[in-house]
């Protein structure tokens, strides 16, 4: 959460921004239409089951372990034909919007450089972190 730009967007603002730059390949709903990814869902019910079942759908909801991820991967990379042409104002309205979708936050939330590493995403507890140190077999 370190580097954050200034500005702020709420899920409201989110719904129309990704309505008009998200929609087309990640679906009205964020249901994903091939090959975008769904972004929207919390299955599966069973928990995070990743490790076991390589055919369960990753989500924001279920799988990424920090909103500042999506954060930083939605202003670096989205919208797909125009990567990195969204204003800060508009990467804090679409995480907050997508983030709201999957239950994260309430409409209430304004998404900004303070708020936003504060999110508990559900799937955090899942990861561990990594303390190899390397060795041969690593660079």
């Amino acid at each position: 959460g370190h580097g954050l730009p200034p500005g702020q967007g709420t899920a409201e603002e989110g719904a129309a921004v990704y309505m008009q730059l998200c929609a087309s390949c990640h679906g009205a709903k964020g249901e994903g239409i091939r090959p975008a990814p769904a972004l929207i869902g919390r299955t599966p019910d069973a928990g995070h089951v990743f490790a076991n079942d390589l055919q369960a759908v990753k989500t924001i909801g279920n799988y990424w372990p920090y909103a500042t991820t999506v954060f930083d991967y939605v202003r670096r990379a989205m919208p797909l034909a125009a990567p990195g042409s969204m204003t800060a104002e508009q990467t804090y309205a679409v995480v907050a919007h997508l983030l709201r979708e999957n239950g994260i936050i309430t409409d209430a939330t304004v998404m900004n450089a303070q708020s936003l590493p504060q999110v508990q995403m559900p799937a955090r507890k899942y990861f561990v972190k990594d303390d190899r140190t390397g060795g041969p077999g690593f660079r």
